[in-house]
C-alpha cells in the first residue's frame, strides 16, 4: 500500500467514533438492588459496578440510606435526617440535627435531583441549624457547586453564612487565637479531653478543648466563604478578610496543635482543673488528628506527613477491623461509662469515642487520606492503604449477611457496639461521596475542567482493583462516565476512558491523572410539588385518622414525610388483619386543592400485603365521594401512584380490600 494512503487511512481511522464500553443495565441493578422502589433511583443516582462485589453492594445500600433518611416538610420542602425515626436531642419538629450534614450533602451533591441538597441547605440557614453541634456547612455548600456549577444557589445563602460564621465568636479565644468546644457538641462524648477533666470517672460533659475539628471546620467554612463572595461579585476586601482568617487560623493550628511530642495534630485542654492543666495537650493520639488532611489545612510536609503512620500501626490508630477513634495506650482506652438508660448497670453499652470505631471519623480520615495522595508530595500512605482501609471500611456494613450500618463497632472483632433500635442504618458518615472522589477519582473543580484520578494500586498489588465502571455522574450539567480496565478482559479495551454525554473524549493505557477542559451545561429548573400532607406538629392540621391500629403515633407515622421501607424499624400506619375494609383519612383543617397522590405500602411476605385494591375519596359537600382517579395498582415496598381531576376538599380518604387475614401497613400517603 502506498505509503500516502497507509497515512490517510491511520488518519480516518483516528477520527472514527470509538465504541464506548458496554454501558451498566441500570434498570436491571436497579431493580435487583431496590426491586419495586427502583424508579426512585434510576431517576436520581449514578451507577456503579466493580470487580469487588463487597463495594458495589454498600455503594446502592449507601444510597438507599440516602433516600430512607430525605424527609419531606412540606413547604419547607427536603432535609435529611441523622436517625430513621426520632430522637430526644433532635430539632423539633423538623427531627434535625446538624452534626452530620456535611456527609449528607456530600452524599447528595452526586443526585440528578438537585432538590433535596437545595432545600437541605435553605433550611440549614434559615433557622434549621441550631449549632447543636460543629459543622463545616460553608464548605459542604461550596463543594456542592464543585460538582453541579449552580452559581445562583451557591451565593444565594451568603449574608446568612457570615452571620453562622460569626456566632462562633462565643467559642474563640482570642489569646490563644483558637476555637474550643466541648467534645459532646463535637458529636464526640468520652474523648481523652472529657475523659481526663473528669479525672477518668465519667467524660459524657465537660472537658473543653481546642480541638483540630472545630478548627479546621472553621478554615474550611472561612476559605468557602471568600470564595463564595468572589462568585458573587461583592466587594474584593470581603473576600480578603475571609482568606486572612483561615490563613491565620490554619497557622495557629500548626503551632498549637501538632504536638511533637506525640507526632500528631490534638486536642489542648481549655481550663485548668483538679485533674487538667490549661493549654496542656491531652495524653494520647485521637483519630480526629487527621482532619486537617480532610479540609486541605495541612501543609504539605513531611514532618507532619509522618502522623499518617499510627493510623498504618495495628499498635496504635489501626485497628484489625477499623479505626480507633483513640490509641490502645491511653488508659481509658474502651473503658465504658454509660449504658442505655444513663446508668452503670452493665446493660446495653452506649456511644463513646475512646477507642470505638465510627464511621463519622472513618469517613473524615478516608477523605483526608484521598486528599493526600491526590494532592500532596509527602505522604507515607499508599493507595494500597486507601484500598485496604476503604475494604475495611466496607466491611463494616455487613452484618451477619445483611446491610445494617450502625453507629459504632468493636476495632478487634468489627461488630457493632451500641446496636440500640435507633442505630439501624445510620447515616452520620459517608461512602458514596469517598467512591467518587476517591476510588473513581473524580476531583471537582470550580472552573470548566473535569479532573480524574483514580486511587488505585497498580494492577499485581494486593489491594489492586482489576475493573470498573461509574455512569450517569452528573457534574457541571453533564453526564460523566468513566471506566477502568487493567488488561481489557472485562470490557474489551484496556485501560482508563472517560466519557461525557455518551461519547468518549479521552483513554489512556494506565492508570493517571486525566485533566480535560469541559464547558458547563446549562441545569435545569429545580421541580418543587409540595406534599399538602405533612404532619410536623402532632395534634395540628394535617390530621390522620384511621379506621383500627388508631394508636395516634402510628397514625402520625404515615404522614411524617418519611418513606423507607427496612423492616429492622417500622415505619408507617399499621392497620388490624380484619375486617378487610378499612380505611386511612388526612383532615387539612381548610379547603386544598389536590390532584395526585403517592401511596407507600410496606410488605414483607407475612404478617403485611399490600391491599387488593383501593379507592381515593373526598370529602365533598358533607359526603364521602369516589374521585375519579386513573390509580396504579397497588405496589408493595415501592411507590404506588394515583391521579384524578384537580379537586378542593378539606379531606381525604383512602379506602382499602385487605388480602384475606392479612394487615397493611401504610409507611406513607403524600397529596399533592
Amino acid at each position: 500500500m502506498p505509503r500516502p494512503l497507509a497515512a490517510l487511512l491511520t488518519a480516518l481511522a483516528a477520527l472514527a467514533p470509538v465504541p464506548a464500553p458496554a454501558a451498566i443495565d441500570t434498570h436491571r441493578v436497579a431493580t435487583a438492588h431496590y426491586g419495586n422502589d427502583a424508579p426512585w433511583y434510576e431517576a436520581r443516582i449514578p451507577f456503579f459496578e466493580s470487580a469487588d462485589p463487597a463495594i458495589d453492594r454498600v455503594y446502592y445500600y449507601r444510597w438507599m440510606i440516602v433516600r430512607a433518611h430525605q424527609r419531606d416538610l412540606g413547604e419547607r420542602g427536603f432535609i435529611t435526617t441523622e436517625f430513621l425515626d426520632d430522637v430526644g436531642w433532635q430539632l423539633e419538629p423538623w427531627a434535625s440535627l446538624n452534626d452530620a450534614t456535611g456527609f449528607h450533602l456530600g452524599e447528595a451533591r452526586w443526585m440528578h435531583d438537585r432538590r433535596p441538597a437545595d432545600d437541605y441547605i435553605a433550611f440549614m440557614y434559615t433557622g434549621g441549624n441550631d449549632r447543636h453541634f460543629t459543622d463545616y456547612l460553608a464548605a459542604s455548600v461550596y463543594d456542592r457547586y464543585l460538582v453541579d456549577g449552580d452559581r445562583a444557589a451557591a451565593i444565594r445563602h451568603l449574608p446568612a453564612m457570615r452571620t453562622l460564621y460569626t456566632q462562633w465568636d462565643d467559642h474563640f479565644d482570642a489569646a490563644r487565637g483558637l476555637y474550643w468546644v466541648e467534645p459532646l457538641l463535637d458529636a464526640t462524648e468520652y474523648t481523652i479531653s472529657s475523659i481526663d477533666a473528669s479525672g477518668g470517672l465519667d467524660g459524657f460533659t465537660g472537658g473543653d478543648a481546642f480541638r483540630p475539628s472545630i478548627n479546621a471546620y472553621m478554615v474550611a467554612n472561612a476559605r468557602a466563604i471568600a470564595r463564595l463572595s468572589r462568585l458573587a461579585g461583592e466587594e474584593p476586601a470581603i473576600a480578603a478578610d475571609y482568606d486572612r482568617r483561615a490563613a491565620t487560623l490554619a497557622g495557629r493550628m500548626e503551632e498549637a496543635l501538632f504536638i511533637p511530642a506525640l507526632g500528631h495534630f490534638a486536642d489542648r485542654h481549655r481550663s485548668t482543673n483538679a485533674h487538667v492543666r490549661a493549654f496542656a495537650p491531652i495524653r494520647g493520639r485521637e483519630l480526629v488528628g487527621y482532619l486537617p488532611w480532610t479540609f486541605d489545612v495541612a501543609r504539605d510536609d513531611p514532618q507532619l506527613a509522618a502522623a499518617w503512620r499510627h493510623l498504618l500501626s495495628a499498635e496504635e490508630l489501626g485497628g484489625r477491623f477499623g479505626m480507633r477513634t483513640v490509641e490502645p495506650s491511653y488508659e481509658h482506652y474502651m473503658r465504658q461509662y454509660r449504658y442505655d438508660g444513663g446508668g452503670h448497670d452493665g446493660g446495653r453499652r452506649e456511644c463513646q469515642w475512646n477507642g470505638p470505631v465510627w464511621p463519622y471519623q472513618t469517613t473524615q480520615v478516608l477523605t483526608g487520606m484521598a486528599n493526600l495522595l491526590d494532592h500532596y508530595r509527602h505522604s507515607p500512605v499508599t493507595r494500597g492503604d486507601y484500598l485496604r482501609l476503604l475494604r475495611q471500611y466496607t466491611a463494616l456494613h455487613q452484618q451477619g449477611g445483611r446491610l445494617d450500618l450502625e453507629e459504632n463497632y468493636e476495632p478487634d472483632t468489627g461488630l457493632p457496639i451500641v446496636g440500640l433500635a435507633r442505630s439501624h442504618h445510620y447515616f452520620h458518615s459517608g461512602y458514596v461521596d469517598l467512591i467518587l472522589t476517591g476510588l473513581v477519582g473524580i476531583r471537582p473543580r470550580a472552573d470548566d475542567v473535569l479532573e480524574v484520578n483514580p486511587l488505585l494500586p497498580a494492577a499485581g498489588e494486593p489491594q489492586a482493583l482489576a475493573w470498573f465502571r461509574v455512569q450517569d455522574v452528573p457534574y457541571h450539567g453533564h453526564r460523566v462516565a468513566v471506566t477502568w480496565d487493567a488488561d481489557g478482559s472485562h470490557y474489551g479495551r484496556r485501560g482508563l476512558a472517560i466519557e461525557v454525554d455518551g461519547r468518549e473524549v479521552a483513554r489512556r493505557p494506565g492508570l493517571e491523572r486525566i485533566v480535560l477542559p469541559l464547558r458547563r451545561a446549562a441545569l435545569p429548573a429545580i421541580e418543587r410539588p409540595v406534599d399538602r400532607a405533612v404532619q410536623l406538629v402532632r395534634g395540628a392540621f394535617p390530621k390522620g385518622s384511621a379506621s383500627t391500629g388508631t394508636d395516634a403515633e402510628k397514625v402520625h407515622d404515615a404522614i411524617d414525610g418519611r418513606v423507607w421501607f427496612m423492616p429492622e424499624l417500622g415505619n408507617g400506619w399499621s392497620s388490624a388483619p380484619a375486617p378487610a375494609a378499612q380505611w386511612y383519612a388526612v383532615d387539612f383543617g381548610k379547603p386544598v386543592s389536590l390532584s395526585r397522590a403517592e401511596l407507600a405500602f410496606f410488605a414483607d411476605g407475612g404478617r403485611y400485603a399490600v391491599p387488593r385494591g383501593y379507592r381515593v375519596q373526598a370529602w365533598v359537600d358533607g359526603t364521602w365521594q369516589d374521585l375519579r382517579a386513573r390509580a396504579d395498582a397497588p405496589l408493595a415496598n415501592g411507590i404506588t401512584h394515583a391521579r384524578w381531576p384537580a379537586t378542593t376538599t378539606s379531606r381525604v380518604r383512602v379506602t382499602f380490600d385487605l388480602a384475606p387475614n392479612r394487615a397493611m401497613r401504610l409507611v406513607e400517603l403524600k397529596l399533592f
